[in-house]
């Protein structure tokens, strides 16, 4: 990334940031930042009657503990300084279910909760113009939800409730992304510029538009 930014002749400096790590968090500290991207995220697949219970503390360690812990390292500047604005990177899938998904979608549900809770407490400090949004991305035929999906079956295969019925429900899974997902991503980069660049951060940033339509209209029907 610095190889291109100098390339490019742009302003820009990157370095790692493993937001699992204490060490890597507290370089932002020092860091004058307008706009924290909660980006980092990493899935995982199982029945909720069987997967060790470990998948789930190392999904919401990545993409809600550490993100949590992050945000409140950024806000403190962020607040002193009187603006900023903190996005967390949700999905659709946080506000729908998916069998077997849960140690990943569980964690998505967290985020809605986490983003619209501070999106409410920041109000209450209207002199500190902190602004907070979610972006909900929806299937987008990137490769992870095929490895997410995929995790499962390493460990089903050899001893589960399901062992009958492991091919079956892979191609089950398998075919239901392979249906929906959209093949360029350009419509949930808008967004992500759009969740940064808006002059007032809406609640929700949301793409593809047809499948946010469905989850909405599902969650009408009460499903």
């Amino acid at each position: 990334m610095n190889s291109i930014a100098q390339k490019e002749n742009l302003n820009i400096k990157s370095f790692k940031l493993d937001i699992r790590s204490e060490k890597d968090r507290d370089l932002v500290k020092n860091l004058d930042i307008d706009v924290l991207i909660n980006n980092a995220g990493i899935g995982d697949s199982g029945s909720v009657s069987e997967v060790d219970v470990d998948r789930y503390r190392n999904t919401f360690e990545t993409n809600v503990f550490s993100a949590i812990e992050l945000t409140q390292a950024v806000l403190r500047n962020m607040i002193k300084r009187g603006s900023g604005r903190v996005i967390f990177v949700s999905s659709l899938i946080g506000r729908i279910t998916v069998p077997f998904l849960s140690p990943y979608t569980a964690t998505k549900f967290a985020l809605e909760a986490v983003g619209m809770s501070l999106r409410d407490e920041m109000k209450a400090l209207k002199d500190k113009n902190i602004e907070v949004a979610l972006i909900e991305p929806g299937a987008y035929h990137t490769g992870f939800n095929q490895k997410n999906v995929m995790k499962q079956f390493v460990w089903m295969k050899k001893d589960s409730y399901f062992k009958d019925q492991v091919d079956k429900l892979e191609k089950k899974q398998l075919k239901y992304f392979e249906k929906i997902e959209m093949k360029s991503t350009k419509s949930i980069v808008e967004q992500y510029v759009k969740a940064v660049e808006d002059k007032k951060a809406k609640e929700r940033y949301i793409a593809p538009c047809y499948q946010g339509a469905f989850i909405q209209f599902q969650r009408i029907l009460g499903k």
